[in-house]
Formats: structure tokens, C-alpha cells, sequence
């Protein structure tokens, strides 16, 4: 909910974007990763790197609730001289470990910190979150080559894969599929499954591995909001206040059925 409105009062694009990796973030921020507020600069601490930067109101709506900073902040999002824009800049707030956007570059950026733990003898692991379309970008795969070649194990890849992108399906932009076997096919330990079930991403991102582990996610772009859901414009379409109250009206009805259900 606070991903729709940021993008509204903003008049921001990329919601859809941000929706198909909230539940990955959540279960790195909530499980997997070892990060916390008092840790930000504990060196041996654990880095997640958000490579799809374009999704930044996901992240800085985690590290809210993992209170990182304040939720008074989130009211800047995308704002003139704000500290949140739309593609997140290290240093800006904590929990931010990498400058991000510019497509193509987070899993080269994540796996120097690798490697970087591993010549420091830190317990360090580094989870990068990419989307299934910068895997059209060769950085990737230069990136993914090196890691399988040092052994990496403590690089973690999660790419949503959602099956869209600017201007297309993905897999009608280039030939991605299928993404899996390409991962296996450059030396790392591959896993397959929903990206909206939790409780599974949180075992399998737990999971200690020998070499680089690539988590295809399968996710649904705009997730959690049915007029979103799967639709190639809200790509780039920024939420009008009438979208704004249509989304939080499902969102909050779905949040009342679960815990009706608990």
C-alpha cells in the first residue's frame, strides 16, 4: 500500500515494477539476509543490492519496516532534491549499498563484494536482485562467468522474472528463455520457483551453496492489484489519484481477508 501511494503522490512510474519484487525483499529483509538498522555498518553484515533500481519504492518500503529510517520519509519519494529517487543513490539513507539503475551492472557490483568477503575472511553474503530484462545486458553474463569461475558461494542472484519489460514480453525482446538453464549453463547452482511464496524464498535464499546460486523468480508484475496485474503500461504508467484509491481499496481488503484467515 505504501508502494501505491508513494507512487501516486509522486506521479511515478515503475509501480508495477516495484510490486513483482516486494515479496522477495521482504523475504531477504525479514529472513535471509542478515542486515538490521544497528548492523549498517558492521562490516561483516550481509549486502542486498537492488540492480532493478527502477523499482526503488519496494526497497525504501522495506527498510522502513525493517526501520532503517523513518516512514515520514517515504513522502519524499521522487521528489525534487529528495534523498529517496526514483533509482536509489548510496548514501543517501542507510541500507542502501550500491547506486542502482542503470541496467546491467548490479550483479558485477555485488560480486566484487564478494569477493571482497571472502579475501577478508567475512561471513559476508551478497543477494542481488535483478529483473528477467537486464538479463538481456552482457555486463550480466560477464558478471556471471567470473563469479562461477572464483566459486562465489556467497553471491546470491534473485531475478524476478516477470515476463515483461519496457516495450514488450520479455521473451519476445530477446530469446531469455529458458533463463534457468542459461544460469546452469554458466556453473551456478540454479533454483526455480513462485516469486510470491515467501516462506519458500526464504528457505531457498537461507540456504548455504559451494557456487554462485541464481533464484529465478517467477513473479507477476503489479501483483496485488488486479487492474495492474500483467499489463505491459504499467511499466512506465504513473498511478492517478483514481487508480491510487481503486489499488488501495483491493490491497486493503486483501490485507483484512488474511487476517481473517489468521
Amino acid at each position: 500500500m505504501q508502494i501505491v501511494q508513494m507512487s501516486g503522490n509522486a506521479g511515478a512510474p515503475h509501480v508495477a515494477s516495484a510490486l513483482s519484487c516486494t515479496d522477495i525483499l521482504v523475504a531477504l529483509y525479514f529472513g535471509a539476509a542478515q542486515v538490521a538498522p544497528e548492523r549498517a555498518g558492521d562490516p561483516t553484515r550481509d549486502r542486498v543490492i537492488l540492480s532493478k533500481g527502477h523499482a526503488s519504492a519496494a526497497l525504501y518500503a522495506c527498510l522502513v519496516a525493517r526501520g532503517f529510517f523513518p516512514a515520514a520519509l517515504l513522502d519524499e519519494y521522487a521528489g525534487d532534491n529528495s534523498r529517496l529517487g526514483e533509482h536509489p543513490t548510496l548514501g543517501t539513507v542507510p541500507g542502501i549499498e550500491s547506486s542502482t539503475g542503470s541496467l546491467g551492472h548490479g550483479l558485477g557490483i555485488g560480486t566484487g563484494m564478494a569477493l571482497a568477503a571472502r579475501l577478508d575472511n567475512r561471513p559476508s553474503r551478497v543477494f542481488v536482485v535483478l529483473s528477467d530484462g537486464e538479463c538481456n545486458e552482457g555486463a550480466v553474463w560477464e558478471a556471471a562467468m567470473w563469479a562461477a569461475g572464483q566459486r562465489l558461494g556467497n553471491l546470491c542472484a534473485i531475478v524476478d522474472a516477470n515476463g515483461l519489460q519496457a516495450i514488450g514480453r520479455s521473451n519476445e525482446i530477446t530469446a531469455l528463455e529458458p533463463l534457468a538453464d542459461k544460469w546452469r549453463a554458466f556453473e551456478w547452482d540454479v533454483t526455480e520457483l513462485d516469486g510470491h511464496d515467501v516462506d519458500r524464498l526464504h528457505t531457498v535464499l537461507a540456504e548455504p551453496h559451494a557456487r554462485p546460486h541464481a533464484v529465478v523468480a517467477r513473479t507477476v508484475k503489479g501483483k496485488g492489484v488486479s487492474f495492474m496485474e500483467d499489463v505491459l503500461e504499467w511499466h512506465y504508467r504513473p498511478p492517478s489519484p483514481d487508480d491510487v484509491a481503486r489499488a488501495l481499496k483491493e490491497l486493503s481488503d486483501q490485507c483484512a481477508t488474511l487476517s481473517s484467515a489468521r
